[in-house]
């Protein structure tokens, strides 16, 4: 356990941003996993709707430090992918 008053402080940031990122990397993935739920069910258009929504919020994971802007290209691409290959 933290000793200096530093410390504590330190920690009581740490849990505070943990359960932000933790709320913010759930939203993300609620998000792709609606674009894929699209892909799955065949309808193009849902899934390009979807996409569309979901792009924005994965890049704002990138500028927030939840994921690295690799990821998140990699990300993008994949799903882009599915939605090409429906047709």
């Amino acid at each position: 356990m933290a000793n200096s008053a530093q410390a504590k402080k330190r920690a009581r940031q740490a849990e505070k941003n943990r359960l932000r990122n933790a709320g913010q990397r759930s939203n993300l993935r609620t998000f792709i996993k609606k674009v894929l739920v699209a892909v799955s069910t065949g309808d193009k258009e849902s899934a390009q709707a979807a996409f569309k929504t979901a792009t924005p919020i994965i890049d704002s994971a990138v500028n927030k430090g939840l994921i690295h802007k690799n990821k998140a290209a990699r990300s993008k691409s994949r799903l882009h992918a599915k939605i090409r290959a429906l047709s």
